[in-house]
């Protein structure tokens, strides 16, 4: 199944091996594409004052939550999202995050460009911006120049979910999906090879797919 549901948990401690296998040596790059079960999490800048619900109701609605490293403020992640980890090591032309933050939302922009969507970026904020609210939340970290989190699309996203926090810590700010905007079905699997084609391009990567299960045995290969 493409792309893959993983837990939170799972796919944090997938990022740590990753990166630090990058760190201790040559190492292919990688962009994990996944779906998580419903998780709030919160960056390391963010206030859990933005969680506006009492844990009864997170538990009530099957979420679970956690505090990480990345930018950003609070968000939410679920079935129907498209989540994208790149896991990549910056070289020197690269080394610029203004620059990586940017290219990650062309990346996104031009996906949905591809479905008719109109989306930009909004002076002043990361992430990617439509006539109905935002689309596509983003944090990373970035450690000698080895990058980790990434990106959250909303593609059948249950945009309920949204009413648990303020989402981004932006008071007055919409959340939409791409069925949404649509106004039909969509695959995100679909979605998940429009967006890694994409992010082939503007970051000059080639991509080739991958199991979770044919990453951890490369992994192990040293």
């Amino acid at each position: 199944m493409f792309p893959e549901r993983l837990g939170y948990a799972q796919a944090l401690e997938l990022q740590m091996k990753i990166c630090a296998w990058k760190k201790a040596g040559p190492a292919p790059d990688v962009l994990l594409l996944l779906e998580h079960p419903p998780v709030i999490t919160l960056g390391r800048n963010g206030d859990w004052h933005n969680l506006i619900v009492p844990e009864e109701t997170l538990r009530a609605r099957g979420v679970t939550r956690y505090h990480v490293d990345r930018g950003g403020d609070i968000t939410y992640h679920g079935p129907g999202q498209l989540v994208g980890y790149p896991l990549l090591k910056l070289e020197r032309p690269e080394q610029d995050v203004h620059r990586y933050m940017r290219n990650l939302e062309e990346t996104i922009i031009g996906a949905l460009g591809e479905y008719g969507i109109e989306a930009w970026r909004e002076e002043k904020l990361t992430g990617v911006w439509t006539r109905s609210g935002k689309i596509c939340a983003m944090g990373v970290h970035i450690s000698r120049w080895v990058t980790r989190h990434g990106f959250a699309l909303n593609v059948t996203t249950d945009l309920s979910y949204y009413a648990l926090i303020v989402p981004c810590g932006l008071t007055g700010k919409p959340v939409t999906s791409m069925k949404a905007l649509l106004d039909r079905e969509i695959s995100v699997a679909e979605v998940a090879h429009a967006v890694a084609a994409r992010f082939g391009r503007v970051f000059g990567r080639t991509m080739v797919l991958k199991s979770c299960r044919e990453l951890h045995e490369v992994m192990a290969m040293g």
